[in-house]
């Protein structure tokens, strides 16, 4: 991909357009710089990292590839609006693979349970586990598509800057029971215990405990079902390389190793950034995709803060963080499919000792992801690439991770080894590790956190940070920690609320 001249060399040429700064190059910040461009800015990213991506990085290890953080693509649907909103189509830029089954989930005595969309394989699985849970199956199903209605239909790209938009939404809230969990709202169903945490499990995608998520998240049983999991060829990086050219096509830039310090402020406005070179570039908009506690304690840490103080920003709840294990292997593992979750034997008290206790349990549930399943590029020949995440407290929690990091590592690798991927201590031909500290150090993030707030009722919609800034006019946030929260769809689709909040470039003209 192109990188663009230093901030502080770059000169606009004939382009007389708005300028838009967008800080930091994730999902979030991306999908907004071509938002943007569309809307009549000239936009240019500046991220502070060797690469774009964020959280969704890649890299490059002994001939191995592997995708940093976010592996799991669902709704295609809030990526190719934005190819079509430049007039192209996604698939000439990315190679998207619907995946079968979507994941398997294994549970601590052996046995496991298959995920598709297919609706005799869903009721021959549920079967296997308790034969009366078929019925509930299909009411809960029912439910998570009237969730689905009323949590991303009805609210994903909409803004909630005022306390009268919030109102407006809590009748849907309140007929889908909004204030029950996830997990609550799965029992109402299903009476197997197993069946309960496979499907109940999902908010840990998006930093959120099942045990008291908002029930409406039981969203993604429907969208999994309607609209498929998929890979992207290359790696889910693959994407963030697509979304780069677009903006590029558009006459905009993505620049990187650009820190930005501080958001610059006249008369209450965002009126442009400064550099840690010290440059400052001028722009009639501001759109932040950095981790918000960062960007509102940072960045606008030269301001008096009327909601988003110091104080608020620590007492928020945030999400938990992950022990994130990348490794390649000499061997194939043929059996393993592209996505895998190993539950442990507790759920409940597991939960509790991440979100609520915040120790290192001496037990775990893990995410392992095998994309050389799909995409043998992704490592040598003969070999597989994969990584293994577990759920861990963030820096709340009083754990050392300098010295718990290899011994925590080794637990997992002794777990797998014992459980589905054979002689593995003797089959890795390259490591390395990610934990809460690289959260906090090199992604900015307030604790460590891995999905910014937790998704609790208390900090959804007009309780998150507002994508319209409310502390300065002019900027904007975009990503984990506005509405409508973490994952994929939900990040995309923070800057698809732009279209409503931010003025048309001709404003400015």
């Amino acid at each position: 991909m192109t990188i663009a001249p230093p901030p502080s060399t770059m000169a606009t040429g004939h382009d007389n357009r708005p300028h838009a700064i967008v800080i930091g190059a994730g999902f979030g910040g991306l999908a907004a710089a071509i938002r943007l461009g569309a809307r009549g800015y000239r936009v240019s990213v500046l991220e502070r990292l060797e690469q774009p991506g964020g959280r969704a990085a890649r890299f490059r290890q002994d001939g191995f590839t592997f995708d940093a953080g976010p592996t799991i693509v669902t709704a295609p649907f809030v990526f190719e609006e934005l190819w079509e909103l430049c007039g192209q189509r996604m698939a000439d830029d990315v190679t998207l693979t619907r995946l079968d089954p979507f994941y398997t989930l294994r549970f601590a005595n052996g046995d496991t349970f298959s995920v598709n969309a297919d609706d005799a394989h869903m009721k021959q699985q549920i079967a296997k586990f308790n034969p009366a849970d078929v019925p509930g199956y299909e009411r809960y199903l029912v439910e998570s598509e009237r969730c689905f209605q009323t949590g991303f239909v009805g609210m994903i790209d909409k803004p909630y800057s005022t306390i009268g938009a919030m109102l407006r939404a809590l009748p849907g809230l309140a007929l889908r029971r909004a204030d029950r969990s996830v997990h609550k709202l799965v029992g109402k169903y299903i009476r197997d215990e197993r069946l309960r945490m496979a499907l109940s499990f999902h908010p840990l995608f998006i930093g959120g405990n099942p045990l008291r998520a908002s029930g409406v998240l039981s969203l993604i049983s429907y969208l999994e079902r309607e609209y498929g999991v998929h890979y992207a060829t290359g790696g889910t990086h693959s994407i963030i390389e697509g979304l780069v050219k677009l903006i590029e096509r558009q006459g905009g830039s993505v620049i990187t190793n650009a820190e930005v310090t501080s958001i610059d402020v006249e008369a209450s406005t965002a009126s442009g950034v400064t550099l840690k070179s010290g440059a400052s570039l001028p722009a009639r908009v501001v759109v932040s995709n950095a981790d918000t506690g960062w960007t509102y304690s940072r960045l606008l840490g030269h301001k008096l803060r009327k909601r988003w103080t110091d104080r608020k920003i620590n007492k928020a709840r945030y999400s938990m963080s992950l022990f994130v294990w990348y490794f390649g292997t000499r061997r194939k593992y043929d059996d393993i499919d592209h996505h895998t979750v190993l539950m442990g034997p507790r759920y409940d008290g597991l939960l509790s000792d991440i979100f609520d206790r915040k120790i290192l349990a001496d037990d775990f549930s893990l995410y392992l992801y095998r994309p050389t399943a799909t995409d043998p590029s992704m490592a040598p020949d003969g070999c597989d690439s994969f990584y293994v995440l577990s759920p861990v407290p963030n820096l709340d929690g009083n754990i050392d991770w300098q010295s718990m990091s290899e011994p925590y590592r080794k637990r997992i690798e002794k777990f797998l080894a014992s459980t589905i991927l054979p002689d593995l201590p003797n089959q890795i031909v390259t490591s390395k590790l990610l934990t809460p500290i690289d959260f906090r150090d090199r992604l900015l993030s307030t604790k460590g956190n891995a999905f910014g707030m937790e998704p609790i009722l208390t900090q959804l919609a007009w309780f998150r940070p507002h994508n319209a800034s409310e502390e300065v006019s002019n900027l904007f946030i975009v990503g984990a920690g506005t509405h409508p929260g973490a994952g994929l769809p939900g990040v995309v689709s923070s800057a698809k609320i732009l279209d409503k909040v931010v003025p048309h470039a001709s404003v400015f003209a």
